[in-house]
């Protein structure tokens, strides 16, 4: 292990362990799939390349891996379980709700009736080559909060079955965080959040009921990086190319120009203390909130190596963070 956080960069989880507050997202890695011509995943990906790197975030101290079942139908979830398998020490969340077909890479639907639920567990299980689901999310953003009952009983079920260790929901809504916040074997709750999107009312369900908040989008789906300029286009197999309604940061494939000024605005702030602009958005999150595991995608070890190496150095200064604050409300004014 390279970086030694200090505990401004960890969390204690359900389960006991301390670990690193950063995760590695793997949507990415499980390559394409498919809403009939429409692509959900990021492209074409080297399985070798994926799990030199997972491994390496090992080596660097990373102890979470967050997965979905639908994620390249599947393929992530299998290339985790190639690279990790039912090792005791490292923490696995992945999320059910989306079926997809492994042989056509196509989407085939949403379900939530318990034995799709259940069936979805045995799959998981099995790809992921784990004896226990350690964390296991309802990914359906804005299913019917009056209608999400059977879902967590279910869940409650396979948790007293020993099927799965805990239990969260993957959704930007904070009514239905709040419902399930004193459930117990709910943990957690995986949201968007990043620099252009604090979401106060998400953060204050979840410090007040000491749940964990798992950071999808930490980079703003790459915008963050620093890698694209208003002239870059991503490949045609890449979701963010996607005509799609919560694809926000990127339109036709290229930065949403009301995202590209927002970034100007706080790129050095977030590179203060000899920070990548990547290591500065994960910053960023840890100095939001003491409750915040950002999960950053990747693809290769050097992405890896960087969001790691964000560890090192930790939280924005508070005054650095006010001076975010001050600059990107002088745009919305």
């Amino acid at each position: 292990m390279l970086t030694k956080p200090d505990e401004t960069t960890t969390i204690n989880l359900w389960n006991g362990y301390e670990i690193p507050r950063l995760g590695m997202g793997c949507w990415a890695i499980g390559g394409p799939f498919y809403a009939g011509d429409t692509p959900l995943g990021w492209g074409e990906v080297d399985d070798n390349e994926s799990v030199a790197a997972i491994h390496r975030a090992i080596e660097l101290g990373i102890r979470f891996f967050d997965t979905a079942s639908n994620y390249g139908a599947g393929h992530s979830e299998e290339v985790l379980g190639q690279a990790i398998g039912n090792r005791a020490d490292i923490v696995i969340a992945t999320k059910f709700g989306f079926a997809t077909d492994p042989e056509t890479k196509q989407a085939t639907g949403a379900f939530t009736d318990p034995d799709f639920i259940r069936r979805s567990a045995e799959t998981s299980l099995r790809r992921l080559k784990r004896e226990r689901l350690d964390l296991f999310q309802f990914h359906l953003n804005d299913f019917p909060l009056e209608q999400s009952d059977d879902v967590f009983e279910t869940l409650e079920k396979l948790h007293s079955e020993g099927k799965i260790d805990a239990f969260g929901w993957s959704t930007d809504y904070p009514d239905r965080a709040a419902r399930y916040a004193n459930r117990p074997g709910f943990v957690s709750v995986q949201h968007t959040m990043n620099v252009f999107e604090p979401v106060p009312e998400m953060i204050q369900v979840i410090e007040r009921h000491g749940l964990i908040s798992i950071n999808r989008g930490p980079l703003a789906m790459g915008l963050l990086s620093g890698k694209f300029t208003v002239a870059t286009k991503v490949g045609d197999k890449d979701v963010r190319g996607a005509s799609l309604d919560w694809m926000v940061y990127f339109k036709d494939g290229r930065i949403a120009p009301e995202f590209a000024g927002r970034l100007e605005a706080v790129r050095e702030l977030l590179k203060s203390g000899g920070r990548t602009l990547t290591q500065g958005a994960l910053a960023w999150l840890w100095a939001r909130s003491p409750r915040t595991l950002p999960i950053p995608g990747f693809r290769t070890v050097a992405q890896v190596e960087e969001n790691a190496g964000a560890l090192a150095r930790g939280p924005l200064s508070p005054a650095v963070m006010k001076e975010i604050d001050a600059a990107l409300a002088q745009l919305r004014v």
